[in-house]
């Protein structure tokens, strides 16, 4: 016998001048759980864990009088550790958890987004002329603005150090001139031969 547009393979036999075929019926597919959760029915496991939905121990079970118990509390069966042995499910209303595991989801991808603040650094030294420090303090206004930290450190060299004041006074116009986007998060202090301060910004990025 033949069929076209696939081949069908059944079981026959000859009784006198006929020909019986049986066709097996076609196997159903499973459903295919678009959540990628195993609710109810779709699972499968002969023995598990089933935990109340007051959180309470109910023990090990086999599947099905694991799913009469949940239907006693009109919720629903949700395997919350497939990995586990045996498998644990928790009894508990469905539509609810899937819905507080989908705002989790979105907080976490949320804060993912969140950009990461950076520490720029700004050297200067003691003897720096106007022009350039106003160039450091415009490049040092911008990653305020964008909501980065500005570490400013000013290096002293040889004999400049004898006169930390004066250090300390280009390192106060500095400050002054970024004031209007920054905070004093570390007050300046000498390290060695650097002065060093910190300055926050008063944008979140």
């Amino acid at each position: 016998m033949t069929f076209y547009g696939r081949i069908i393979l059944c079981p026959f036999y000859f009784k006198e001048d006929l020909i019986i075929i049986y066709f097996n019926e076609p196997r159903p597919y499973p459903k295919k759980n678009e959540n990628e959760d195993l609710v109810n029915e779709n699972i499968r496991f002969p023995q598990i864990r089933v935990i109340g939905p007051n959180g309470d121990s109910l023990g090990v079970m086999p599947r099905l009088r694991a799913l009469q118990v949940a239907e006693t509390y009109s919720l629903d069966l949700v395997c919350v550790s497939k990995d586990a042995n045996p498998p644990v499910c928790k009894i508990l209303n469905y539509g609810k958890y899937r819905f507080e595991n989908q705002k989790r989801q979105k907080e976490m991808k949320k804060n993912k987004k969140v950009k990461e603040i950076d520490v720029k650094e700004i050297q200067l030294t003691p003897v720096i002329g106007q022009h350039d420090l106003d160039t450091k303090v415009k490049i040092a206004n911008k990653f305020l603005v964008a909501g980065d930290k500005v570490k400013v450190t000013v290096r002293f060299r040889g004999r400049q150090l004898s006169h930390i004041e004066v250090g300390e006074e280009v390192l106060n116009r500095f400050i002054q001139g970024v004031s209007e986007n920054s905070i004093v998060e570390k007050e300046a202090k000498l390290d060695g031969k650097l002065l060093t301060s910190i300055l926050a910004s008063k944008y979140k990025k």
